[in-house]
């Protein structure tokens, strides 16, 4: 699959639901995966591109839940944005699935506008997460080019302190401080204290979800 092109997949135990959202999908420029089954997209391999899921949330059998399904890939670690569809009316389930994070919960019938509309936000959440996820990548290559010295001055930019107090606490004169930070900013291709703050940040969020998935099944 072209990694550019966003995928929908679409998994639905009534043929004609998930035939005519696969056709519409289609026919807006995505590639399209369709499944009866929750077991079934279980097995899938997700594309390495921009995303989305349209999920039912009932199915028959033993087959896991939407929500089931749901809370399964968060626990995973597989971010991809969810657009819940239902035939029943379940305020509580509704709830819950937008509590946790579901793009939109639409009841059936839904008018093709209306899940079209939740899709494109869904797969436009996913691109702006691999493009925040490719910007922490990249910052994290550059900070490997960093001398040690670089990198605690732009630790302690990022908690807010400016040069004299940065000076003190690394017992330097406020000259050293300005040399390095200089040399950190032109690596790290920033320009402000506010974008390194928010750089560091980035990055602690990330590692934060790396940690919480560690060691999860991978789907």
């Amino acid at each position: 699959m072209d990694s550019n092109q966003a995928t929908v997949y679409v998994v639905d135990d009534e043929i004609e639901i998930r035939s005519a959202i696969g056709r519409l999908c289609e026919e807006t420029g995505h590639q399209v995966r369709l499944f009866a089954s929750t077991d079934e997209f279980l097995r899938e391999r997700l594309s390495d591109g921009p995303s989305c899921l349209v999920l039912d949330v009932r199915f028959p059998g033993t087959s896991p839940t939407g929500l089931e399904l749901q809370r399964k890939l968060a626990e995973s670690g597989v971010p991809i944005p969810i657009v819940f569809i239902s035939g029943h009316s379940d305020v509580r389930v509704s709830v819950e699935a937008m509590k946790r994070g579901a793009v939109e919960f639409l009841p059936k019938p839904f008018r093709e506008q209306e899940i079209l509309d939740a899709i494109r936000h869904g797969i436009e959440r996913d691109r702006r997460r691999m493009e925040r996820e490719r910007a922490v990548r990249e910052a994290r290559q550059r900070v490997e080019a960093l001398t040690s010295r670089e990198r605690e001055i732009m630790l302690l930019m990022a908690e807010g302190l400016v040069a004299k107090q940065i000076a003190a606490r690394l017992g330097v004169s406020e000259v050293t401080v300005k040399v390095h930070r200089a040399r950190m900013m032109r690596k790290m291709e920033l320009r402000s204290p506010i974008e390194v703050a928010r750089l560091i940040d980035s990055m602690g969020r990330e590692a934060e979800t790396t940690r919480a998935s560690a060691g999860q099944p991978q789907i």
